[in-house]
């Protein structure tokens, strides 16, 4: 029975159709918080999570994890090097809140420009400021800056076309091939964008090089009254510098994330940037529409029913991809119990491990190969004693790049 703990609110439908699964035990623990996690994770196999943050102590006191998944795309709540050390998954469901997000941004693209947010309170305040909320410049014929063109930069540029605003983008796999495939602007370097840009809108992960990829220095490069939208990650943006591009430059802001927020709903959060007049903001609700919510939901369904009915993860973001040496050893040898146990006690002996290995089965079952990702080269030596195996083994081939 594999135990699930869902540890983060969900749709309703959902978390019953996740306790529907067969050879699945539910457990819905929407309240944890990341101080009640380490006391409740007790022995579930597989954790989801949303916005709770899933800690080193979580981990180590999770003696039974496998697989954590994150009900949504950024990573970042999770530590994920402890998983990776105690060889526990960490999954996520890229691209499913991805029209949620630009959905949010071209909103806030439109309130920024009309100022709707603040029309609003000054109705509430009984006040008609016809002259003063008439001030508006329009988007349309706009250039549209988009750093990082994934899936949520991709929607977004859909949307804008139909605003009719000029698309550029920024991002590290666009080439200007792609570009101009997809009808869009190609952009050399951040720089350059902020200098040609009236919006720029950030959908980009956050990792160590992305912190402060808006600081003082690219932000005083944007057009006077430029428009800043962040929905990605608060880290990605320095507020400081932010709120001083706003002081200096009149530069309009519309953010989601921030600088320092609170890690679950419902708490109180003060930033002198929210007082700002040129602000419109929202509390990190950018995949929060109940469209996402049902498709990210529904993603994770599919990652746990994959990992239960043959033991694949799906979207996993922590398996290594290189090894520092490439060698690559394959055996051919007879299906037999053992053959393959023998194999890996000589590697033992000469302390080369495996870092990868996948074993096909001919017709009939008689024979197989063993294709091995080896951590260093194999020793004539050492080749020599597993073709010595010559009752159950055929061939051995060794292939590297050193």
């Amino acid at each position: 029975m594999l135990h699930v703990l869902i540890a983060d609110r969900l749709p309703g439908e959902k978390v019953q159709e996740m306790s529907e699964l067969s050879g699945v035990m539910c457990r819905y623990e929407p309240g944890l918080s990341a101080d009640d996690l380490p006391d409740e994770i007790g022995s579930a196999h597989v954790l989801c999570v949303r916005s709770t943050r899933v800690t080193r102590e979580t981990i180590a006191r999770a003696k039974g994890l496998m697989l954590i998944v994150r009900v949504g795309s950024g990573t970042n709540t999770i530590d994920v090097e402890s998983a990776s050390a105690r060889g526990i998954y960490v999954a996520n469901c890229p691209g499913k809140n991805a029209i949620a997000v630009a959905e949010l941004v071209l909103g806030f693209m439109v309130s920024l420009d009309r100022r709707i947010p603040q029309a609003t309170a000054s109705l509430r305040e009984h006040r008609w400021e016809k002259k003063e909320f008439s001030k508006a410049s329009g988007l349309k014929g706009k250039r549209l800056g988009i750093v990082g063109l994934g899936q949520i930069g991709l929607e977004v540029a859909q949307r804008a076309s139909a605003f009719e605003m000029e698309v550029m983008a920024y991002s590290y796999d666009l080439t200007p091939e792609r570009a101009e495939e997809l009808g869009i602007l190609f952009c050399d370097s951040l720089e350059k964008l902020c200098r040609e840009c009236d919006i720029i809108t950030v959908h980009v992960p956050f990792v160590p090089a992305t912190r402060h990829l808006f600081n003082q220095e690219r932000l005083a490069q944007m057009k006077e009254g430029a428009i800043f939208i962040n929905t990605s990650r608060g880290e990605i943006h320095d507020q400081v510098a932010l709120l001083e591009a706003m002081n200096n430059k009149g530069l309009r802001v519309g953010l989601d994330v921030f600088e320092g927020e609170p890690a679950s709903g419902d708490k109180h959060y003060d930033a002198e940037i929210l007082n700002h007049p040129n602000f419109v903001g929202t509390p990190h609700i950018g995949a929060s529409t109940q469209q996402a919510q049902l498709a990210v939901a529904s993603e994770a369904i599919r990652v746990v029913r994959e990992f239960l009915e043959n033991g694949s993860i799906s979207n996993c973001i922590n398996l290594q991809k290189h090894t520092a040496v490439q060698v690559q050893m394959s055996i051919r040898h007879y299906n037999q119990v053992g053959v393959l146990a023998s194999v890996m006690d000589l590697l033992r002996t000469y302390e080369i491990n495996i870092e990868g290995m996948d074993n096909t089965i001919f017709q009939e079952g008689k024979a197989a190969v063993a294709t091995m990702e080896l951590s260093d080269v194999p020793s004539e030596e050492l080749l020599q004693k597993i073709k010595a195996m010559n009752e159950t083994i055929i061939q051995v081939t060794v292939t590297h790049s050193s």
